[in-house]
């Protein structure tokens, strides 16, 4: 099952598991659309041409970065939220630790030559901070320093601090009536808009000119790197899980709910998209679609049949891969004019595309999950003895 930008429920050692009833349903929908968002995603950054229908999507995808951590939020909640023994915190770190970090440290080394454009691009001092905070994942919590290294890792920063804290989350008295939480979703949709509301009415870094995806200063990095600025939308995950919970729906009702967000966010993106201002966008404006279409794929009708397809269930594995090696391997690609030496050019960006998504299911088999179940037999092993 997967958790997010990023991760996949990973097998927790038995005494995790202790007094559990059952695991949960699995929801492949949810890991196939995963494909969706990290596919377009890597168009967002290497954007290819002659696709002027899908531009409006394309160069919007960095609202799909919320629909991950809305993502995150709900597996999480749908996993453990109704176990009966208490979540057992340091099982629940390493299982989150092998699933996560070795890739990631993986993607570092990938990309160690970025090193020498980022000791040009920042004072000593600065790079020095990057060098340490990045293998920490502690990167996001400095605007200036968030994308340092790797581009796109700045969202493992958010991803950590709310693992860290989700032990503690799950225990809050969350609402029990579908109402209630109902309202404290969109509660939640608006509060986390706040920050962006009143970044559009102050103008702290004094902008010229409106916000765009090139636009940088200190409050606006705040804003689009930062781990509190996600809280919302990750909190909003947790309460979406708590609701589906807290509903029997039917799968045609379901089906309903799939096509009729899916409609609705292919109309925004076809016409809305250029009036919503870009900084509201990034910090969650679509949630309440996003949330409409996670709770139409957590069942069985036509749409969930559709992301569940075994080839894009299996993208949606890699999904975390393609998101996290994607940017620099790409750049590498660019940078030793691999398909000029290779005489691939007139095929390119789609060779770079296919080289990366290879690349990804690669990691996902050789690095990521050998390396996760190395560090979960270790630990089943520590809690045994």
């Amino acid at each position: 099952m997967s958790t997010a930008i990023l991760s996949t429920d990973a097998p927790l050692p038995a005494s995790a598991l202790a007094g559990a009833t059952m695991r949960k349903p699995q929801l492949p929908a949810l890991t196939g659309v995963r494909t969706l968002l990290a596919v377009n995603i890597m168009l967002f950054h290497f954007t290819p041409p002659h696709m002027r229908l899908l531009d409006p999507v394309i160069d919007n995808s960095y609202v799909f970065v919320g629909f991950f951590f809305l993502l995150s939020g709900f597996v999480l909640a749908y996993n453990y939220a109704d176990r009966p023994a208490p979540l057992v915190k340091r099982d629940f770190w390493r299982a989150r630790f092998a699933r996560l970090y070795p890739l990631y440290l993986f993607s570092l080394l990938l990309s160690f030559v970025m090193l020498n454009a980022e000791w040009h691009a920042h004072s000593h001092a600065d790079f020095f901070t990057g060098l340490v905070l990045t293998p920490l994942m502690l990167q996001g919590w400095s605007p200036s320093l968030a994308t340092f290294w790797n581009t796109v890792a700045w969202t493992l920063s958010c991803e950590a601090a709310f693992y860290l804290a989700f032990p503690w989350l799950i225990r809050l008295p969350w609402p029990r009536t579908p109402g209630r939480l109902i309202a404290l979703l969109l509660g939640l949709w608006v509060l986390g808009l706040v920050p962006h509301t009143l970044y559009l009415l102050l103008n702290p870094d004094h902008l010229a000119a409106p916000a765009n995806r090139y636009t940088s200063g200190v409050w606006i990095r705040t804003l689009k790197y930062t781990p509190l600025a996600y809280a919302c939308i990750f909190l909003a995950g947790i309460a979406l899980a708590k609701l589906h919970a807290s509903l029997a729906i039917a799968p045609r009702h379901r089906a309903w709910i799939a096509g009729a967000s899916l409609l609705a966010l292919a109309v925004f993106f076809a016409t809305a998209v250029p009036h919503v201002p870009y900084i509201l966008m990034h910090g969650g404006f679509l949630v309440p679609l996003f949330a409409a279409l996670v709770v139409g794929l957590s069942g069985q009708n036509i749409f969930a049949s559709a992301f569940s397809w075994k080839p894009i269930e299996l993208l949606g594995q890699a999904s975390y891969a393609l998101f996290l090696l994607h940017f620099n391997f790409i750049n590498l690609i660019r940078h030793y004019r691999l398909p000029e030496r290779l005489h691939l050019a007139a095929y390119d960006p789609w060779v770079s595309y296919a080289a990366a998504i290879l690349l990804a299911i690669a990691a996902m088999y050789w690095v990521e999950r050998p390396a996760r179940r190395a560090i979960l037999a270790n630990g089943a092993r520590r809690s045994a003895a």
